[in-house]
């Protein structure tokens, strides 16, 4: 992407062979008509070659003057590699949302980046089971109809928390890393991790409810609402949490 600097310098160039341009012609027509003038009178054609060389020496003067005129702003300086960087990305992000299947596309590589950013941890596993209930339910949405609408608005609710509730339980985890000070965060780390994995378990019994509903297995369908108001109370519970203050390390 053109930045502004690589803007002016350009105009700047173009500028300065215009205005060569227009004296090498202003040049040549002038001295085309010192020369044809003397030699074989003044006529009609002389008016042409004389109006010729008198608007070229006009036009180089004017070019010239521009080319003056903007020499004397300022150049631009050049960007920040990093904000040129994301600004190039959200140039490229915008035109590949346009793209009919452009926004399913940007979804799986931010899910993709995150998994892996949370690789090796212990939240890794409760994040892939989540993921593969959160695709099996977004199959789901369109077969459930009016009547679920409530319940499929409670799970994205209870998603989206699960979702901050693994990036919080991450955090921790990481900082555990940090030596004796860390092992203090332990009972915390654990107390999240089972809130996580409880929730995460309440959310696959919703989506196989759901399925049970699409499939209008009689086993199932009943099943639903206890899963429903099951998973209401899971995301109550960790709103509730989220609300509490993140635990830090203390002080060995």
């Amino acid at each position: 992407m053109a930045t502004a600097r690589t803007k002016h310098l350009k105009r700047l160039r173009r500028l300065h062979r215009s205005a060569r341009g227009w004296s090498v012609r202003a040049g040549l027509l002038t001295g085309a008509t010192a020369v044809l003038v003397p030699y074989s009178g003044l006529g009609l054609p002389d008016a042409f070659w004389a109006a010729g060389a008198g608007g070229s020496i006009a036009i180089a003067v004017w070019r010239w003057l521009d080319l003056r005129a903007f020499r004397r702003l300022p150049v631009p300086e050049e960007p920040d590699p990093a904000l040129a960087g994301a600004l190039a990305r959200e140039k490229l992000v915008g035109l590949v949302q346009r793209l009919p299947a452009g926004r399913t596309v940007l979804s799986e590589i931010d899910r993709q980046r995150e998994t892996f950013r949370l690789r090796g941890l212990t939240v890794a596993e409760p994040w892939k089971r989540l993921d593969r209930a959160s695709t099996m339910l977004s199959g789901l949405i369109g077969r459930l109809g009016p009547a679920a609408e409530a319940a499929v608005l409670d799970a994205t609710v209870a998603e989206q928390s699960l979702r901050d509730l693994a990036q919080r339980t991450a955090s921790v985890e990481r900082a555990m890393g940090l030596g004796p000070a860390g092992e203090s965060l332990r009972p915390a780390h654990a107390m999240l991790a089972a809130q996580l994995e409880q929730g995460v378990t309440a959310y696959e019994q919703f989506v196989t409810a759901a399925a049970g509903c699409v499939a209008e297995d009689s086993a199932t369908v009943g099943n639903l609402a206890d899963a429903t108001a099951f998973l209401r109370g899971v995301a109550e519970g960790l709103a509730d949490l989220r609300t509490a203050p993140n635990p830090r390390p203390q002080p060995a």
